[in-house]
């Protein structure tokens, strides 16, 4: 579809004339890559808190992101942009973005796109990226691995849940925190 010329998707941005943030399916312009940058056909986006911050006003995306959220995507690579060699058109991939994610379509700088393994669901990898991002930042700086101890607060959420299982599969011993017998008895069973 085009209009004046331009491609244009479909985006789920914030519609804020009502006074209070609501997502709504807009036309939008279609991405083209940039030096260094991929455009990935989005095939699943996560839902963080961070975009509900967002849909509520107080958490914008950073400048040079597109406004609408979105911040992790996985899908289909579909166009390259000048100086990218790691990537191919039709690779699979996640993302972890500052924005915009919640789209037809995603530009995203090459050296923040991972390949997503031929044996696991774009739908699963578009919710991955967050949390493993997140939980690998803090280990790994810390020098987590074997014979060492994590405590893991709140261990049955998205974030949570991913710290236990890598720590589990870096060889920690693992404790956490869940709220009731039910929570607990899956964190446990996550390896914690």
């Amino acid at each position: 579809m085009t209009r004046k010329g331009h491609f244009v998707m479909k985006a789920i941005t914030v519609e804020t004339t009502s006074g209070r943030g609501a997502l709504a399916v807009a036309q939008v312009a279609a991405p083209t890559p940039g030096p260094g940058e991929v455009v990935i056909d989005v095939a699943a986006a996560g839902v963080n808190r961070a975009d509900l911050l967002q849909v509520r006003g107080l958490y914008p995306s950073p400048p040079g992101w597109p406004e609408w959220p979105g911040l992790e995507a996985s899908g289909i690579v579909s166009a390259i942009g000048d100086g990218v060699t790691e990537w191919s058109v039709g690779d699979r991939v996640c993302a972890l973005v500052g924005g915009g994610a919640y789209a037809e379509q995603i530009a995203v700088p090459a050296d923040l796109v991972l390949p997503v393994p031929d044996d696991m669901d774009l739908v699963v990898a578009g919710g991955l990226m967050e949390s493993a991002c997140t939980v690998w930042s803090n280990l790994r700086p810390h020098g987590a691995g074997p014979g060492t101890t994590l405590l893991v607060h709140g261990g049955s959420g998205g974030v949570g849940s991913f710290a236990v299982q890598l720590g589990a599969a870096m060889g920690m011993r693992v404790f956490a925190t869940a709220g009731g017998q039910e929570r607990a008895d899956r964190v446990r069973g996550l390896g914690a």
